[in-house]
This record gives structure tokens, sequence and C-alpha cells, in this order.
């Protein structure tokens, strides 16, 4: 858990950068398009399209652009052809990584995210090679500084609310995980009693993590993380390396 959500603190700060220059717009359009293709427009019915439509919503993407993703979606427009999947391999140091894609060209994006695993010190694997320690789930982050309840009383209220676990790591943050189903629930309640919520999503985690306390491996799983997760294929990047904070400030600075 801890590897993750300091790659997800890494990412969210890189999704503002991305941001002003529409990257993600593109990314988080393209999820909406399929998920209104694939699910219809109702978002009360269509759970990926609420999720999707409130990542885009978290980062700021204009209303309008949204509405045009939908129409792309339900009208068998320009974008309803791409088709989603899952890449796994690994990372130097052993690190499982999952990629979730959507592409129109499936060859050309194995081979090129072949491309990046190789130049980085990955390999690509086999479909199943390492999904199986990871499950989907829903994770919010907290922001301790943004909130007067201490771990106890934040716990109790997440529990209270279907969570499954609230952690603290020593990087700020108080990670709180939740089964799909309850994911919504607990996300409302949070806000419900005013609890600042700093990021959400669905993402898969890991069973378990293996910790990297080299500066080299480290540096080369966030640089081969970074080139995945910039490719315009790749919608989300997971995998199960936990960092210490210590050494992940070093690297930052």
């Amino acid at each position: 858990m801890a590897g993750h959500s300091k790659w997800a603190n890494t990412k969210h700060r890189k999704a503002r950068v991305d941001a002003a220059r529409g990257k993600i717009f593109t990314k988080i359009a393209r999820e909406i398009t399929v998920a209104a293709r694939e699910g219809g427009e109702d978002i009360d019915t269509n759970f990926t399209l609420r999720l999707a439509i409130q990542k885009a919503k978290q980062n700021n993407m204009p209303g309008d652009n949204i509405q045009r993703a939908i129409q792309k979606g339900v009208g068998g427009q320009e974008g309803s052809s791409y088709e989603q999947a899952i890449f796994e391999g690994y990372a130097p140091g052993g690190i499982a990584i999952m990629l979730d894609v959507m592409t129109d060209n499936r060859n050309r994006t194995v081979a090129e995210i072949r491309h990046i695993f190789s130049r980085h010190g990955g390999s690509l694997g086999e479909s199943g090679c390492v999904a199986w320690m990871f499950t989907r789930k829903g994770l919010i982050t907290v922001n301790k500084s943004e909130t007067d309840l201490d771990e106890d009383d934040l716990m109790l209220a997440a529990l209270e609310a279907g969570a499954e676990d609230v952690e603290s790591d020593d990087s700020g943050v108080y990670t709180i995980t939740a089964g799909i189903e309850e994911f919504e629930t607990v996300k409302n309640h949070m806000q419900e009693l005013g609890i600042p919520i700093a990021s959400y999503e669905v993402t898969m985690l890991p069973s378990n993590s293996i910790e990297i306390t080299e500066s080299d491996t480290a540096a080369k799983i966030l640089r081969l993380m970074e080139a995945l997760d910039d490719h315009d294929d790749v919608q989300n990047v997971y995998a199960n390396f936990d960092i210490p904070e210590e050494l992940m400030a070093g690297m930052e600075n």
C-alpha cells in the first residue's frame, strides 16, 4: 500500500502539469467515450462512466469536453473504436507492473510498450503473469495537514461507512481503502462529515509490496513508471514497489 500511495501522490502532482497542456484531458475523454459506448450515458446505472466523469471533474476538465466525449461514445462517433486491454510486466528489482490500456491498434501499442519496458531495464510479460498479485479497490486519500481528525477518529468514520482499512504513512497522507461496491458510499460519507479528500480513484492494489532500498533501482523504477504513464494509450499504471519516504524525498529534490 505504501508504495502505491507514494506513486499515486507523485502521479497526482504530475497530473496537474499534464492537465495544463491538455494531455490528461485526452486520456480521460477516451475513458468517458469507451464507458459511454459500453454502458450508456446514464451515470446512475453506468458506474464506470460515473467514475470517469468524477476523474474529469477532479482534473478540472471543462464540461463541454465531458459532454462531447459522452456523445462520441453513445453516438458511435470517432473514438468509439478503442479497445481496452491489460498489459503486464516487470520493472527492475522484480517489481510487478500492470497497465490499463486503451488502443485502436493493439499491435502498435504492444510494440511500443515492449520498447519502453526494455529501454528502462524491465520486460513486458505474458497475460496473467502478475495480475494475480493485484485486487481492484477504491482508494481515498486525505492530507493530514488538512483535517483536524486524528487517525483513530478518521478510521472510525471510514469503517462506519463501510471502508476496509485506513493507513497512515510518513508522507503526511491517510489512505482509506474500500471495496468497489462500498467506495462511493465511503467517499460521500467523508464529504458529508466535511473531511477534505485529496484524491479518490478505483485502482489495483498489490497483495504485497517489495521494499526498494537502492536509490539507483528506485530511480529506474520511477523512470519506467513515468515513461509508461506518458504513453498516449496507457490510462493507468500499477506496481507493487515500496520506496521509503526518505529515499523518495531525496529523489524528488
